[in-house]
């Protein structure tokens, strides 16, 4: 039985559709933007073209709206609509993009393959699809409303950060509940994502948790060996302190405003805090005193991997993540982690990093106390990280043809 993939974005880079390609199961991928590196298109200042494509998918079917992505991005900045006008339009724009490339390119398919298609972006083709007796499979990528539940009481208790967070309109979660409804299967990525739907009514026996992949990233036509051996000072001090990375979307959901409280209960201590990525909270210049808080900003991909390298510790205080990907990133360049329990248990407490028993700051602050007093025990934890066998590409083909078979 063939696939199509229906994906929004570079998700992953691509690792569904990769590792069903990978195994011969990959009818076509459909999606927004496809722009190999020798296009002009993947200079463009719109949209992050450059990354939206991957050599693994070159000899692939793969259908995509080049023309009409970019028309689309500039339009919404020209009517300036809001973030969730954003989102919900480009949803929209994505899924009828996709119904009118499956009725005019895709008749010629076997009859009854799979369409499986990511969260929120998926209504429309699925209806498609069960017209035409097609077996649909859901890839949710978070837990859906009980995470917005989550942040929501996080931007209650810390309002100041939140600044004009708000939540998704009623439309998006009815929409995402038909989906739901439409689905034969739900993929999740994580036991936490597969609880939080469960208390959102979502059918147990419907889901099935399937973790994420990662490998080493590619340059050129080699494979570049980031895998590290780290050696720590016998002790950190002011003039060597303790480097803790934390890398991604600096928001709410994130744990920030936990990690902020434990950085300022640290401000006296050998710790330094490297804060990289799009920041998406309010009021951060209010960090600015403390000399010990490094706002780096968005980086490039080389510019995340000098960061890992650098780093003594990896951080990642979430209140909620369907999986968290950059926990297996830090591990892959042998960086210890200290993770969060609300993300897919990708850390192994004492051996490889630590789990927090919850994000607050007392916690968070308490594991970092406990690192910069035990250098040598970041040593051990860096000695056993590396990626497990659960987290590989040939696993997720695997386990996706498995479930693709119970159809």
């Amino acid at each position: 039985m063939k696939w199509i993939c229906c994906q929004l974005g570079a998700r992953e880079h691509y690792a569904i559709p990769r590792a069903l390609f990978s195994r011969g199961l990959l009818d076509c991928l459909v999606t927004d933007a496809w722009v190999p590196a020798a296009s002009f298109l993947a200079q463009f200042p719109t949209g992050n073209l450059a990354d939206r494509f991957h050599n693994e998918l070159s000899n692939a079917r793969v259908i995509s709206f080049n023309r009409s992505v970019i028309m689309f991005e500039m339009l919404a900045r020209v009517r300036r609509l809001s973030e969730w006008q954003t989102i919900v339009k480009r949803n929209e724009w994505f899924q009828r993009k996709v119904v009118s490339a499956i009725k005019a390119k895709v008749s010629a398919l076997n009859n009854h393959p799979i369409l499986l298609s990511y969260s929120y972006a998926a209504l429309k083709p699925f209806r498609l699809a069960k017209a035409r007796g097609w077996k649909t499979l859901l890839v949710q990528i978070d837990p859906g409303p009980e995470e917005e539940r989550i942040v929501a009481e996080e931007a209650a208790r810390v309002p100041a950060l939140a600044g004009s967070w708000q939540r998704a309109p009623k439309e998006y979660w009815a929409a995402w509940r038909e989906e739901c409804n439409l689905a034969d299967r739900i993929v999740v990525n994580s036991e936490w994502t597969r609880e939080g739907l469960v208390r959102c009514g979502i059918p147990n026996g419907k889901l099935c948790v399937i973790p994420l992949a990662y490998e080493a990233v590619q340059v050129g036509d080699e494979t570049s060996q980031i895998r590290q051996s780290r050696t720590y000072p016998v002790r950190f001090t002011q003039d060597r302190p303790m480097r803790v990375l934390f890398l991604g979307q600096v928001n709410l959901r994130k744990g920030i405003a936990r990690l902020l409280e434990a950085a300022r209960s640290l401000r006296d201590e050998p710790v330094e805090f490297w804060m990289v990525g799009p920041v998406q909270i309010t009021n951060s210049a209010a960090e600015g005193d403390n000399p010990r808080v490094k706002w780096l900003g968005p980086v490039t991909r080389n510019q995340a991997a000098d960061k890992y390298r650098s780093a003594d510790v990896f951080i990642l205080p979430t209140l909620s993540d369907g999986f968290a990907i950059t926990q297996l990133e830090a591990q892959a360049y042998g960086l210890p982690v200290i993770s969060s329990k609300f993300c897919a248990s990708a850390v192994q407490n004492g051996r490889n990093g630590i789990v927090l028993e919850g994000p607050t700051a007392a916690c968070i602050a308490a594991a970092i106390r406990d690192c910069v007093a035990n250098p040598k025990r970041l040593e051990t934890f860096a000695a056993s990280s590396g990626l497990p066998n659960q987290f590989t590409m040939d696993t997720l083909g695997q386990r996706l043809q498995e479930l693709g078979s119970t159809l």
